[in-house]
């Protein structure tokens, strides 16, 4: 009974870390940029776009499918860097205890 105990005070914290964790990228934001960082975005921890930002000389109607394209690049740009971050505060909060390849924790 005592490892039980034990187990179920460890999981409790993780628990608690895990909702720590969540709190922290409800708030985070992170920038992603492509074409040399002409265009940035910057979207939240839930992967919601909040930003755009480009530099005015690629705004020229005849090159509308260029900029369309760069930000979706800077977008996936940004999204790549909140997985990762992701990744990190997961592994933190879990003090080591890593998931078996593929599975993902719900956010």
């Amino acid at each position: 009974m005592k490892n039980l105990a034990g187990m179920m005070k460890q999981a409790q914290q993780m628990q608690q870390k895990m909702a720590e964790m969540q709190a922290r990228l409800e708030t985070a934001e992170i920038e992603g940029a492509s074409g040399a960082g002409l265009v940035r975005v910057v979207i939240t921890g839930k992967g919601a776009l909040k930003s755009v930002k480009m530099d005015p000389k690629l705004i020229d109607p005849n090159e509308a499918e260029m900029l369309e394209d760069l930000i979706l690049a800077a977008h996936a740009d940004a999204k790549t860097k909140l997985d990762a971050l992701m990744d990190s505060e997961t592994r933190n909060a879990m003090g080591g205890i890593s998931l078996p390849p593929g599975m993902k924790l719900p956010f």
